[in-house]
Parts: structure tokens; C-alpha cells; sequence
């Protein structure tokens, strides 16, 4: 009798070891999915949920694989996105479809992404001052051919068509084109131009993603995201993506 006491006893233990094990697997593996899977409920509550969106830029913009990461904007924001980009567009008037002439072309929206492409910087366009065709030059026009220009010219005929508009900027990527395109302490490089899109939102307290330097891409995973030494391929764009919808949620 003592030892069918002793056997039940052992059992008993080794039932609640084996009940106390499943609980700790349990509570980790919950832990582990809370921290692996978006919140989807948290992003409907950001103020740009549900919002039409108008994109303005080069190629990078708007090529096929970008839609790898404008479907993350649908998915997750639940926005219904127009492209207005062309390739070859920069900000200043002598690169391509510019986005001055993008912008003169566009309706009303809730929000217009100005993103910034590659081509004002390949094709050595001058990248100006922050104060180009502002105010503080009483709208020199013939500033225009300069980036900053451009992005001014841009973001007051925005708000020229739409006052209550939400602007935001998302800054050139690194291009691989050579050693300036994506280091960022070269001189006369890409850091330049990105430097001066900053600057120009910062005078008219524009949020903007710095994609050359949160991006993530380097000559190591050069190959891995990037289709050619300018565009990324569609996974390239879906880690970009990722990134501007963390952006695009809560700025």
C-alpha cells in the first residue's frame, strides 16, 4: 500500500512538471508571435489610415517592382495610392517630366509624396540653396533649374491646390552608380542633394524619410536588393516598403 502511495505521488509530480512545462511553451510562444506580428489594429488608428495618396518622382517611384512596396501601403494603411512619376524626372525644370510638371498635373488628394529620385544628382544638375524660389528670393524663377528650387516650387503649388494637403518627402536611396551615389561622406555625392532635401522640409516643417541612410543598403546587399545599380528589385522595395509604412502611419 505504502509503495502504491509513493508511485502515485511520483506520478502526480511528474504530471504537474509535464503541466507546468506546456504552460511556459505556451506563454513563450504567445510572447514570441506578439513580437514577430504587426499590430494591424494600431495602424487603423493612425490619422493617414484610409487616405488617397498622390506619388511624384522618377522611376524609382514607379517602376513595376515599387509596387512591392506601395501594396504594403494598401495593405496596412488601407490607401489608394495614384502614381504621377515619370522616369527620368528630378526636381530641377531641366530633368525629364520633372516633378514640377507632375505636380502641375495632379488633382486633390489627402496626402502627396514628393520622392525624390537619383536624377538631379547622375545628371549633375545644381543642387541650389533651401532658399531658392522662396520668399527670400521673391520666387526667383529662374531658380527652378536648381533641386532646391524645385522642391520649393513643389511643395507651394501643393498647397496652392490644396491648402488642408499632408506633404510628405521621401529622400533619394542609395544608388550604386559610383563612389558618391553611396557614401555618404563623399565629397560633392549623393549626401549632398539628400542633405538639401532635408533642409528644404525643414523650412516648411515637411516630415521626411531619409531613405539614403535608414534604407539599409550597402555594397554588401547591393546584389540581394538592388536590380541594377539604381533600382531595386521587388524584394529591395518591399524592405523599403516596410519602412515607409512605419513613416506613413505615424510620422
Amino acid at each position: 500500500m505504502l509503495c502504491l502511495i509513493k508511485n502515485f505521488k511520483t506520478f502526480y509530480s511528474m504530471k504537474k512538471c509535464v503541466y507546468s512545462l506546456f504552460c511556459l511553451l505556451l506563454f513563450y510562444s504567445a510572447t514570441v508571435f506578439s513580437q514577430t506580428t504587426p499590430d494591424l489594429s494600431s495602424l487603423k488608428g493612425s490619422f493617414n489610415y484610409g487616405k488617397s495618396v498622390a506619388v511624384f518622382g522618377g522611376s524609382v517611384s514607379v517602376i513595376p517592382p515599387s509596387d512591392s512596396a506601395k501594396v504594403l501601403w494598401k495593405r496596412y494603411l488601407g490607401m489608394t495610392v495614384t502614381n504621377f512619376g515619370v522616369p527620368g524626372a528630378g526636381f530641377s525644370s531641366l530633368q525629364g517630366k520633372s516633378l514640377q510638371q507632375q505636380v502641375d498635373e495632379a488633382g486633390k488628394f489627402d496626402i502627396y509624396v514628393l520622392w525624390a529620385s537619383t536624377n538631379d544628382y547622375t545628371n549633375h544638375r545644381v543642387i541650389g540653396e533651401y532658399t531658392d524660389y522662396t520668399e527670400f528670393d521673391h520666387y526667383d524663377t529662374s531658380k527652378l533649374v536648381t533641386q532646391a528650387g524645385g522642391i520649393n516650387y513643389c511643395i507651394k503649388k501643393i498647397y496652392e491646390k490644396n491648402p488642408n494637403a499632408t506633404i510628405y518627402f521621401f529622400t533619394s536611396s542609395k544608388a550604386f552608380t559610383d563612389r558618391g551615389g553611396y557614401d555618404p561622406f563623399y565629397p560633392n555625392g549623393m549626401n549632398e542633394y539628400v542633405e538639401m532635401q532635408k533642409k528644404v522640409c525643414e523650412l516648411h516643417g515637411i516630415p521626411y524619410l531619409d531613405q539614403f541612410f535608414q534604407g539599409g543598403y550597402n555594397i554588401y546587399n547591393e546584389k540581394l536588393y538592388y536590380h541594377d545599380v539604381i533600382h531595386m528589385n521587388a524584394l529591395g522595395y518591399h524592405k523599403l516598403g516596410e519602412l515607409q509604412v512605419a513613416f506613413l502611419a505615424f510620422p
